[in-house]
């Protein structure tokens, strides 16, 4: 990859996190009692404030996304066999998304079913990207856009799980997954090559 493929997967990435955060952070906005839309100066700092979250939250993606593309280099290494690499994957994706309704749940007293909400809206997300992802090279890309999509996002989102508020879970997460799923969909583009399993 060159240092101009770089930087256009970077600033790409960080436009996409900051405008989908902008959209979700005035659709949470715009259900809050306490909110106005009458008032142009805090409508702007807002905007403005969304725009530089997103942003962050897309340099976190990327940092994620090539954390990703070293371990996935090393594994394929160490392994030498793509379909124990994947087994590993698939085992990791169930683990993360286990995680994230039993770990939350547990110092809750809620029903875990509420917590069950997010994994399984980032398992369908993960499967729509992949699908897209087989249709943009071929099919040895479903495993590994999966386990980005789900296990790594899982990771990245730690920042607002531990916060335990559905409106910060959702301002982090659509901007997050708009960024991931946007590096991988077009990383064969950015490398100009459609065997590019990722």
């Amino acid at each position: 990859m060159t240092l101009r493929k770089w930087f256009y997967l970077f600033w790409t990435t960080l436009l996409v996190g900051a405008v989908s955060a902008l959209i979700i952070g005035l659709i949470l906005q715009a259900n809050d009692q306490q909110f106005y839309f009458n008032d142009g100066m805090a409508i702007g700092f807002n905007a403005a404030t969304m725009l530089l979250g997103g942003a962050m939250i897309s340099v976190l993606s990327q940092m994620g996304f090539f954390a990703y593309l070293i371990i996935r280099f090393f594994a394929m290494g160490l392994v030498r066999s793509k379909w124990i690499w994947d087994i590993v994957q698939i085992l990791l994706v169930l683990i993360a998304l286990f995680d994230l309704i039993y770990l939350r749940a547990a110092d809750e007293v809620g029903h875990w079913s509420a917590y069950a909400i997010l994994p399984v809206a980032m398992l369908c997300v993960g499967v729509i990207v992949a699908l897209v992802k087989v249709k943009l090279t071929n099919r040895n890309g479903f495993i590994p856009t999966l386990f980005f999509m789900t296990a790594v996002s899982a990771i990245e989102a730690v920042p607002a799980l531990r916060i335990n508020s559905s409106a910060s879970t959702m301002f982090m997460m659509a901007p997050l997954l708009a960024s991931n799923a946007w590096q991988i969909l077009i990383l064969s583009k950015v490398l100009d090559s459609k065997k590019e399993p990722l």
